[in-house]
């Protein structure tokens, strides 16, 4: 079962991210959930190596952890997958995302004790450069590991609009 976040925007989170966050609840309850398959399978990996790790851990071992849950289901990845930074139709740099699962989701991972604006923005950089829908962020706090899905909704109202 997932569970949707809402960041508030005195925790610091401004309404236009507010309000993607909430688009995306509001995607998801109107229309299909994009990628439930594996979305589940993504989060089942998170949780079995947050349980098997437990806290304290670099990020760089719970990265490894995962992909070894992903080989082990056989879940197609990318690793550090390569996202190009245009700018002006000129490539100004590379990022690098954590993963990119089945071609179609972005996974970003964190340590630490909360999330911040800036990395639900930087998942929201990585889907829009890299043209996907879906991404989803995960945090590994001392005492859990939470996720929220975050939806590229200027791909969703685009594909809305083509319809």
């Amino acid at each position: 079962m997932f569970r949707i976040y809402a960041c508030l925007p005195q925790a610091g989170i401004g309404y236009e991210l507010l309000r993607i966050i909430i688009f995306d609840m509001e995607y998801t309850v109107n229309k299909d959930l994009l990628y439930p398959d594996l979305s589940f399978k993504i989060i089942g990996v998170l949780y079995d190596v947050y349980n098997t790790l437990g806290a304290g851990h670099h990020e760089k071992y719970y990265h490894k952890g995962i992909a070894a849950g992903f080989r082990k289901l056989g879940i197609k990845f990318v690793n550090e997958y390569p996202v190009d930074l245009i700018v002006f139709d000129e490539k100004v740099g590379v990022c690098r995302v954590d993963f990119l699962v089945e071609d179609v989701i972005i996974l970003e991972i964190k340590r630490g004790k909360w999330l911040k604006k800036q990395d639900v923005e930087q998942v929201i950089r990585y889907l829009e450069s890299a043209n996907k829908k879906l991404g989803i962020l995960a945090i590994f706090k001392p005492d859990e590991m939470k996720s929220m899905r975050v939806v590229n909704w200027k791909l969703l109202n685009n594909d809305n609009n083509n319809s």
